[in-house]
């Protein structure tokens, strides 16, 4: 009696031979490269994994069991924007990956650490097609909010660093960037500050509800929003000098506050000031957010948001190991809290 063949095999079959057309390699080729095998380079393995997610094509069952039963990998996926240009020095990042790297030591997980172009984070999803992690930490969502949902969608454990959006289908962890952003401004005012210029990309997420923050504290003062004094700046250095540089030319009211969405933008930013003869904080005070480690060394010492940044690492590494076994997961946001310095308040001895 003739077996019945087995369809979803042939089918596999067929797809991998459809790959192996699409990118001009051999059938093994293609398996060695779903399967992340360094036999195969880099370059050939993501045209073959794009290749593989256009015709939906999914790794076979014995592979799938082994990936779960016996990878311990969590891939942590740094995004590059060649927009922002924030790198992978960057402090703030670097705190989060030592984070999720003692996170995830603690759980007797590996950790994979990549990075991805920000204008494609659906391409993390290629570690988990090819088994190379079972679960994937993505800092930031950037400007893609909707490759996000999509990979949610489709089912890849995936949790991002990040702020809660309208209709969201992924798990973020983040700090409580409306209230933080409502923080600063408070702060400033308190101080008798009343044109506060805001520095930072309010197209990326987090940004703009730092942004949203600073509005509502201004409103709860009666004091009128002006778009001027909202400088887009990336996280490079000539972008902070270039924003202080068009407000002290801008003329007119002036200013006499900065509030950065980061601390390394702040810093920047009072480099900027004391060059063009502005003191800091007698006649510009300076607000960052994050509160790395170099702010408390900053010249002044830098007022700055505090993010709980090692509490952020045990938070992802839970919600996604809690994904990965089978429990959704619903947003979760971490408490900020205000930390004053000399760069803000004239006058203070405060560290």
């Amino acid at each position: 009696m003739a077996t019945k063949p087995d369809t979803s095999a042939e089918r596999r079959r067929l797809q991998m031979a459809d790959i192996a057309r699409l990118a001009g390699v051999s059938m093994s080729t293609v398996s060695r490269a779903l399967n992340g095998s360094t036999l195969v380079n880099e370059e050939t393995r993501r045209r073959i994994g794009e290749l593989a997610r256009s015709l939906n094509y999914t790794i076979n069952e014995s592979a799938k069991n082994l990936r779960l039963q016996r990878n311990q990998t969590i891939a942590v996926v740094v995004p590059y924007d060649t927009q922002s240009r924030q790198h992978i020095s960057d402090p703030f990042f670097l705190s989060m990956v030592g984070s999720l790297a003692d996170a995830l030591t603690d759980r007797g997980y590996d950790m994979l650490l990549s990075r991805v172009d920000a204008e494609a984070l659906d391409s993390v999803s290629s570690l988990y097609d090819v088994g190379r992690a079972i679960g994937i930490v993505l800092i930031g969502q950037w400007r893609h909010h909707d490759q996000l949902n999509a990979l949610a969608a489709r089912g890849v454990p995936v949790v991002v660093w990040g702020g809660q959006l309208p209709q969201q289908l992924y798990c973020t962890v983040g700090g409580d960037n409306l209230l933080g952003g409502r923080l600063a401004t408070q702060h400033l005012l308190d101080q008798g500050r009343r044109r506060i210029a805001f520095l930072g990309d309010a197209q990326l997420p987090e940004v703009a509800l730092r942004l949203a923050g600073h509005r509502q504290a201004l409103a709860d003062a009666g004091i009128s929003f002006d778009e001027a004094l909202v400088h887009k700046v990336p996280f490079e250095e000539q972008g902070a000098e270039r924003a202080i540089d068009a407000l002290l030319q801008a003329g007119g009211a002036g200013f006499d506050a900065v509030f950065a969405c980061s601390d390394l933008i702040a810093i920047l930013a009072m480099r900027a000031l004391r060059r063009a003869g502005r003191r800091v904080p007698d006649d510009v005070a300076v607000i960052g957010y994050d509160n790395i480690a170099l702010a408390a060394y900053a010249d002044p010492p830098l007022s700055t948001i505090h993010q709980p940044v090692s509490q952020a690492g045990i938070e992802l590494v839970d919600a996604l190991t809690r994904l990965i076994g089978g429990e959704a997961q619903s947003p979760r946001l971490l408490p900020v809290e205000l930390v004053v310095r000399q760069s803000s308040v004239v006058g203070t001895s405060l560290r």
